[in-house]
């Protein structure tokens, strides 16, 4: 199954969406892989299995989920009165129901069909027709037509085994054979009396041209778009198996409008009022308007209902007769205009009128935006103003801002996020046509114009401005490559400005960023969906000619544990390990005066401000790859935390969502278990930050010996009974954010190549600061070192710690904020970096998921071009049936450009391969490595001038961001001469 397919079924998971299938190109399994009908029979029972298996995946994890929930309730009450714990062995997946999970075509949740031909069905379509020739039963149709069950033709009865007696199944005799025939009748034979009878059958009436057409595509597509139109098997299926907008549930509504960390019970009373309009679903008069726009999409301005042509009366034919009777006179006096401005008698100004403007034609050109969205509540009309409410807009504020009453016709102040518009045109969306419609009732999913210039990508509309702006769309394609775009004429750079906005409206997927170097940067998913974004901005949006630069992969950097073998796999002895650690040392150490920095054998680095008032000791240490990842996947939820800790120091009480909480105890409790070890011990608790921004996956640890400072997990620690959060008493140590902030400045940008770091953990040690104080004299000065626990207990207390407590009170609050702390700020990054150098480095690159359907004559080839890009083969798997076969594979995004058509070119076009980011891996090669042992010297020579692909990756980057790449351009030259003088 597709890497695609399983991506649409999470995403539908994780959204509670109930989704339907369709089995396309089934014209495939008939013209090209030339099966029969029983052996497509088993082909679609397997895509079946497969489908089911994902979804089944999905089901089993959250019963599981639940179940443990449940445990560990259980686990926290008492035990039963008869003082003996009962266990439930049960998994708690017997009493799950899983009725409606699966899809099943006597379920009539499955079509099968072939979009290219113009055909589709679904089991019912057939039940209904055989059920009217046999005279069976359609309810005992409907639940064997698919599966192990055959017509006994001496007794007229539906048996089970078919496969046990040889039989073949109702689905492959009633349906497939039928099929396979229209095809070898029309296409493969081209046997007009046979295709006359076919179609005498079932009474199809096929026009002349369609029947003398020499491509029997045109032919077929005329048949079964009569017998079998797969626009109606899709609806049909639409309308009787998905839900009605009238079974939304209350918990679906809740999670729709609590963004973020706020509780719907923490919203306004007029907010969750609303919640009972998105429950009936009412269309009445008074219901209030909410709509939910999920996308913009561009369409070309004739498409437009209103530029369709239409049929004329007698009046406006009339019309144009006098028009075009008045342009043919207009016409033949410019013709002899021009004959007397040749003859010279005819004055200079005529001739300007040789030149009429066509405005109408620009108009024609243009782009329009229409909204893709779908009304929740009430009735909305062509012409009737909305608010807009962006993604960060505050009901609260809102209503407090606003006057009571306030409606979209008024002069609404200024309100953060908050906007009035005019829906000027609704569509009926019909495949690629627009039908023009005065009002849409609730339920209904529509198009509409003349919101491109409030709307971005999405947005809430409502006549309310207590409704809640709705949570946003989550997208699986995470953008990835980016360039840099530039006008190849300097003086259209509005145009793209304007192309690049344009672009952004219309693609979810695509970014679209403005460096702080100038550059217009476009991020996008992969190489295809970059190319198609660049066709689109040249030809439909900004109309231009572009420049666009090499695509730029990101890339991360992080640390190791140090290797135990050689490049050769041979054990590293202490003396060789010593050796390498002082040539490290060695390194590191150029630049720096000794006084000013220190690092021990073990990685502790020590740096001092230059005005030598603070010191920072900070070890790197390596994160085990499975918290790396879990913080990487949990990111949204640290930036939540951060801003629950932000509020919670500045005294702002929080409205935090019991799901959120719950969300981030569990996110703790997960940290713990996979932080183990004496290293690792009581770990979790005294994490300081996580960065970059905050919420990367690096963390900086306290590990200074008697500082205790509020922890990141305080919004869990000072909960009370009602679940709000009140404020930490004990404040904050001064300069604390400005070890945090060079902490971020260190994550932010490495010293490998200036990229983000991952999983690395940063331990301060040891922090000391001293406290200048001012005598009378002010140009004597006097340092004496302060404890960090004397500081905590002079800003918790505010009592002198001796007697010069007022002085140092008044020299802390200036350093706070003053050189003191920017000098700490840097030194804090440097010794991130210095710490960060002293361990092992590493690349890390992102990396493809890459599935790829080849057959058996051509893996040797698609294997030689997987291993020139430094991809690797993770599992080969046969699908049985037919020749083909299955690879998944890793590859770097950085070797993907020009994959696809360099595997189609070496294939002849037999393997067609689909990338999908997956990941982020270390490369296991080191950049720096030179050889150190008699085996690597006599293994890879005294240069090891072979290729290091992490070298070359680190080196592209310094290059491109005009960094130092330490490479000789020239060596071993030798003295040119003229070849032809030694002969």
């Amino acid at each position: 199954m597709l890497l695609r397919t399983q991506v649409v079924l999470r995403q539908a998971w994780l959204e509670n969406i109930r989704p339907v299938l369709v089995i396309n190109k089934m014209d495939r399994l008939i013209m090209e892989l030339k099966l029969t009908t029983l052996e497509a029979y088993t082909h679609l029972q397997k895509i079946l299995e497969q489908v089911n298996a994902v979804t089944g995946t999905l089901f089993t994890s959250k019963v599981l989920e639940e179940r443990a929930e449940k445990v560990k309730e259980e686990e926290n009450r008492d035990k039963d009165p008869s003082g003996d714990q009962v266990y439930d062995w049960s998994a708690g997946l017997e009493d799950a129901d899983d009725s409606q999970l699966y899809f099943s075509p006597d379920q009539g949740n499955v079509v099968f069909a072939s979009a290219i031909d113009g055909w589709g069905f679904s089991i019912q379509h057939f039940a209904h027709i055989y059920s009217q020739k046999m005279g069976m039963s359609t309810e005992v149709l409907l639940k064997t037509l698919w599966g192990d069950f055959y017509l006994n033709t001496k007794i007229q009865r539906i048996m089970k085994g078919a496969q046990a007696k040889g039989k073949k199944p109702l689905f492959v005799q009633f349906v497939l054979d039928n099929i396979w025939n229209l095809y070898d009748a029309v296409v493969t034979r081209r046997d007009e009396q046979k295709v006359e009878k076919v179609m005498t059958s079932l009474g199809i009436k096929v026009m002349t041209r369609d029947l003398r057409h020499s491509d029997p595509k045109v032919l077929l597509f005329a048949i079964c778009n009569q017998w079998l139109p797969v626009s109606k098997a899709v609806l049909s299926m639409a309308c009787e198996k998905l839900p009605s907008p009238l079974e939304m549930t209350a918990e679906k509504v809740e999670k729709l409008m609590s963004v973020g960390t706020r509780r719907f019970d923490s919203l306004p009373e007029r907010t969750q009022k609303l919640k009972t309009a998105f429950l009936q679903c009412s269309s009445g008069i008074n219901d209030p308007v909410i709509i939910f726009v999920s996308k913009m999409f561009a369409m070309d301005t004739k498409a437009l209902p209103q530029k369709r042509q239409r049929p004329l009366n007698q009046e406006e034919i009339s019309q144009r007769r006098e028009v075009a009777r008045q342009r043919h006179a207009e016409k033949l006096a410019g013709e002899s205009l021009e004959r007397a401005t040749w003859s010279g008698s005819a004055p200079a100004e005529a001739t300007m009128t040789s030149l009429p403007l066509k405005p109408e034609e620009e108009e024609e050109q243009k782009e329009v935006f229409i909204a893709f969205a779908r009304i929740y509540s009430g009735t909305v009309k062509k012409g009737q103003r909305v608010f807009v409410l962006g993604p960060k807009y505050d009901p609260v504020q809102g209503l407090s801002l606003l006057p009571e009453g306030c409606s979209t016709s008024d002069c609404i102040p200024e309100v953060p996020h908050l906007s009035c518009c005019t829906v000027e045109n609704l569509y009926l969306q019909m495949g690629r046509e627009l039908e023009e419609l005065e009002e849409i009732p609730a339920g209904n999913v529509m198009g509409i114009g003349g919101l491109e210039d409030c709307v971005l990508k999405t947005a809430t509309l409502s006549s309310s401005p207590a409704c809640s702006p709705f949570t946003p769309l989550n997208f699986e394609a995470a953008p990835i490559v980016r360039v840099a775009v530039e006008p190849k004429h300097p003086s259209e750079m509005p145009k793209l400005i304007s192309g690049m906005r344009l672009l952004s409206q219309a693609d979810p997927c695509a970014e679209v960023l403005v460096q702080e170097t100038g550059e217009h940067v476009l991020v996008t998913a992969g190489e295809v969906h970059l190319q198609r974004c660049l066709d689109d901005l040249r030809e439909r949006f900004a109309k231009i000619e572009i420049s666009v630069s090499k695509p730029i992969i990101p890339f991360r950097e992080t640390v190791v544990r140090p290797p135990k073998v050689d490049m050769v796999n041979e054990e590293l002895g202490k003396q060789q390990k010593v050796a390498v650690i002082h040539q490290m040392k060695e390194e590191l150490s150029q630049g720096r005066s000794s006084d000013c920095q220190h690092m021990d054998p073990e990685g502790l680095v020590t740096l001092t401000t230059p005005n030598r008032l603070a010191t920072v000791c900070v070890r790197a240490i390596p994160l085990p790859q499975e918290v790396t990842v879990l913080l990487e996947r949990n990111s949204e939820l640290i930036r939540t935390l951060e801003l629950m800790n932000s509020s919670l120091r500045e005294g702002r009480a929080v409205d935090i969502n019991l799901k959120t909480l719950e969300a981030i105890a569990e996110l703790k409790d997960h940290l713990q278990s996979l932080l183990q070890g004496r290293r690792w011990r009581n770990v979790v608790q005294r994490i300081w930050a996580f960065g970059p921004r905050r919420y990367g996956p690096n963390i900086l640890l306290n590990s200074i010996k008697d500082y205790s400072r509020p922890s990141v997990w305080q919004c869990l620690e000072w909960r009370h009974s009602n679940d709000q959060v009140r404020t930490p008493a004990s404040p904050l140590r001064d300069f604390d954010n400005s070890i945090i902030s060079g902490f971020q400045l260190a994550t932010l940008s490495g010293p490998m190549c200036e990229e983000p770091l991952m999983g690395v953990c940063f331990s301060v040690e040891r922090w000391d600061v001293e406290s200048v104080v001012f005598s009378q004299n002010p140009d004597t000065l006097k340092e004496d070192s302060v404890s960090p626990e004397a500081l905590q207990d002079f800003n918790s207390h505010g009592n002198s710690v001796d007697g010069t407590a007022e002085r140092r009170s008044d020299a802390s609050s200036v350093d706070c904020y003053g050189p003191v702390s920017g000098q700490l700020i840097a030194v804090m990054k440097e010794a991130c970096r210095h710490a960060f150098q002293a361990q092992p480095q590493r690349l890390m690159a992102a990396m493809y998921t890459c599935e790829i359907l080849a057959t058996a004559e051509v893996l040797g080839r698609v294997y030689g071009v997987l291993g020139k890009r430094e991809g690797r083969v993770l599992h080969e798997e046969m699908k049985e049936g037919t020749d083909m076969f299955i690879i998944t594979a890793v590859l770097p995004v950085a070797e993907s450009f020009g994959f696809a058509d360099e595997i189609r070119k070496r294939t002849s076009g037999l393997a067609s391969p689909q990338l999908v980011f997956s990941h982020w891996e270390v490369i296991s090669s080191d950049p720096y490595w030179v050889p150190t042992t008699e085996e690597e010297y006599l293994h890879f020579g005294e240069k090891a001038d072979s290729v290091n692909q992490a070298l070359k990756y680190m080196n592209a980057v310094r290059r491109r961001k005009g960094l130092f790449v330490e490479e000789k351009i020239v060596e071993h030259a030798e003295k040119q001469r003229t070849l032809g003088k030694n002969k």
